[in-house]
C-alpha cells in the first residue's frame, strides 16, 4: 500500500449505506454496509434524521478502515452516489439542519401536487407550449407540454417546507437558508462547499436540462427563493474539495459526485448511445444512454442527465417502478416466505401462476398507465390456487411491468440493443432474469457484483485521479454472465401478458 492507487466509493441508496475500498483491478478490498433508519412521524411521511444519517456514514467508514486495516491516507480519492430527491435545508453559518430529509417516496405534498397539476396557471403552461412547439418545433416547449408536478421530485415537497416550517420561512428571509438533497449536504458537511453535480440537479424538478442551469421560471411560480440552492458543476473534477482532516486523520479528495442510477449506468459500462441498463433494487429503475440529445417523451419516460464529465455530457432516459425489491418484502413481512432468495425456487416449482395476476402498485402504477391512486393485489385466486402460484405471479409481475417501460423506450427510439444489463439486489433472481430476457428477446448480462453504484463512482473517480487511464482499461474488469432468451416461452407468454394488462386496469 505505499501508493495511492486506491479508490473509496460510497453509496447512499434508498435502504442502504455501503462504503467500498477498490484497488486497480476493481476488486473490493474492504466494504461495510448499514441499514437506512427511516421516520414515519404521519402518515404518508418519510424521513431521515441528518444528524443519525452523518453519524452512520462516518462511523461506517472509520469502521472499514479501523477492521480492515487499511489507512485512508492510501485512498487515491473518493466517488459518491446518492439517492435522488431526498432533501433538507440548514443554516448556512451552523450547518444545523432545519428539518429532517424529507425523502423522494414522502407523500405529504400530495394536495399541493393536485392543486397545481389541475390550476389554470399549469395548464396554461402546457397550452402554451404545444403551441410554441408546433411554430417553433424545439425540444424544450415539447418538454413543457406535458409538464406536470410529481411527488417523487423536489418542487412541491420545498414548497411545503417553505410554507410550514416556520424557522426555515423566517432564515430564508435573511439569507441564512441552504438547500440541498443528500449529495449536496453530504459534500456541504465534508468539505464546507454548498455544489452539486449536474445529475443530481436534473432529478430536482427544478432544474432546465436543456440549459443546464437551476429554472428561475419555476422558482418565480412558486415563489422559491434562487439564493437557496447550489453551485451546478460537473460530475467529476477537483471541485468538490477534500474532507476535514478531524473527519478522517487525513484530507480525501472527492473525486465524483452523481445519483445512483448515473453511477449504475456508468458502472455497468452503459457508454453508447443506445446502450440500456435495468437496477432491480427496491424499485426498478431501466435506464438508457441518449448520447448528447435530450429526449423528449410523449409516454412518460424520463428525460435526465447521466452526466457531465470534462466536454462530455450524457443524456439518460429513465422509466421507473417504485415497487420491485420492496414487493418480496412485503411477502415476507405477510408471512408468505421466510427469504426472498426462496422465491426463485418457489417459482420454479409451479409450470405456470395457473391464472393467478399480480398487480405491483403498492406506490401505484408507473408509465405509461401513471396512475399512483392505483391498489396492489392479486386476481384470478381459486380453491386450487398455492402459494406457488402467487409467488410466480410477484415475480412475474416485476418482468411485465419491466415489459411495459421496454415497450415505451422500443416505440420512441430507434436504437439497435442486443443485450440488457442488470444490476441490484433482485438480480440475483435467476428466475426474474431468465424471463426477462424470454420477453424482450435479448441477452441478459449479470455483473458478477450487484453493486453498480459503487463501481460506477469509483470508476468516475479513478479515471480523474489516474487510478485508470481510459475507460477501455476499466470495463475490461468486468466479467459478466448472462441469460438467453427462450422463443418458445415468449410465444407461451402473449396471452399472459394480455391478461395481465387487463387486470391492471381492473386496479387502476
Amino acid at each position: 500500500m505505499s501508493m495511492r492507487k486506491y479508490i473509496g466509493a460510497l453509496h447512499i441508496g434508498t435502504t442502504t449505506v455501503r462504503f467500498h475500498i477498490l484497488d486497480q483491478q476493481g476488486n473490493t478490498v474492504a466494504s461495510s454496509a448499514k441499514k437506512l433508519q427511516f421516520l414515519y412521524p404521519k402518515p404518508g411521511y418519510v424521513e431521515i434524521d441528518p444528524k443519525q444519517l452523518w453519524r452512520l456514514i462516518v462511523k461506517l467508514m472509520r469502521d472499514t478502515f479501523r477492521e480492515s486495516g487499511f489507512s485512508p491516507k492510501y485512498l487515491a480519492g473518493l466517488g459518491i452516489s446518492t439517492q435522488r430527491c431526498s432533501f433538507t435545508t440548514w443554516d448556512v453559518r451552523s450547518g444545523r439542519h432545519y428539518h429532517n430529509f424529507i425523502t423522494w417516496k414522502d407523500q405529504r405534498a400530495n394536495n399541493l401536487v393536485k392543486e397545481w397539476n389541475s390550476s389554470y396557471r399549469i395548464k396554461g403552461l402546457r397550452i402554451r407550449s404545444k403551441l410554441m412547439h408546433t411554430f417553433r418545433r424545439e425540444d424544450r416547449y415539447l418538454l413543457m407540454s406535458g409538464f406536470k408536478f410529481m411527488n417523487s421530485q423536489i418542487t412541491l415537497r420545498l414548497l411545503w417546507a417553505l410554507q410550514n416550517v416556520r424557522e426555515l420561512r423566517d432564515e430564508v428571509k435573511k439569507g441564512n437558508a441552504l438547500f440541498g438533497c443528500i449529495d449536496c449536504w453530504l459534500l456541504f458537511k465534508f468539505t464546507g462547499r454548498h455544489v452539486t453535480d449536474v445529475s443530481n440537479a436534473a432529478a430536482t424538478g427544478i432544474f432546465d436540462p436543456i440549459h443546464l442551469n437551476w429554472c428561475t421560471p419555476m422558482m418565480s411560480i412558486l415563489k422559491i427563493p434562487r439564493d437557496m440552492f447550489p453551485k451546478v458543476v460537473d460530475t467529476s473534477g477537483d471541485h468538490f474539495g477534500v474532507t476535514h482532516k478531524n473527519i478522517f486523520g487525513v484530507n480525501i479528495p472527492i473525486y465524483c459526485s452523481m445519483t445512483d442510477q448515473s453511477a449504475s449506468l456508468f458502472g455497468s459500462g452503459c457508454l453508447n448511445t443506445g446502450d440500456l441498463n435495468i437496477t432491480l433494487g427496491t424499485g426498478t429503475f431501466v435506464n438508457m444512454n441518449s448520447g448528447n440529445k435530450l429526449h423528449t417523451s410523449v409516454s412518460g419516460l424520463n428525460p435526465v442527465v447521466g452526466w457531465r464529465i470534462g466536454g462530455e455530457l450524457v443524456y439518460m432516459i429513465e422509466g421507473a417502478m417504485n415497487d420491485t425489491g420492496s414487493i418480496v418484502e412485503w411477502a415476507k413481512r405477510i408471512g408468505l416466505i421466510d427469504q426472498p432468495a426462496e422465491t426463485e425456487d418457489i417459482a420454479n416449482s409451479v409450470k405456470d401462476s395457473d391464472g393467478v395476476f399480480f398487480v405491483p402498485a403498492l406506490s401505484g402504477l408507473h408509465a405509461p398507465i401513471n396512475d399512483y391512486t392505483a391498489a396492489a393485489g392479486f386476481i384470478g385466486i381459486e380453491p386450487g390456487t398455492k402459494k406457488a402460484h402467487m409467488i410466480r405471479a410477484m415475480l412475474e409481475s416485476i418482468v411485465l411491468g419491466i415489459v411495459l417501460i421496454f415497450e415505451m423506450i422500443n416505440r420512441e427510439t430507434v436504437h439497435h440493443r442486443s443485450k440488457i444489463r442488470v444490476d441490484g439486489g433482485m438480480s440475483a433472481n435467476n428466475f426474474v432474469l431468465q424471463l426477462l430476457a424470454d420477453l424482450t428477446g435479448l441477452r441478459v448480462e449479470r455483473a458478477t457484483t450487484t453493486e453498480m453504484s459503487i463501481l460506477g463512482v469509483a470508476f468516475v473517480a479513478g479515471l480523474h485521479c489516474g487510478v485508470w487511464k481510459n475507460k477501455k482499461d476499466v470495463y475490461k474488469l468486468r466479467k459478466p454472465e448472462a441469460f438467453f432468451p427462450n422463443l418458445r416461452t415468449r410465444k407461451r407468454y402473449r396471452s399472459i401478458i394480455v391478461h395481465w394488462k387487463r387486470a391492471l386496469e381492473r386496479f387502476s
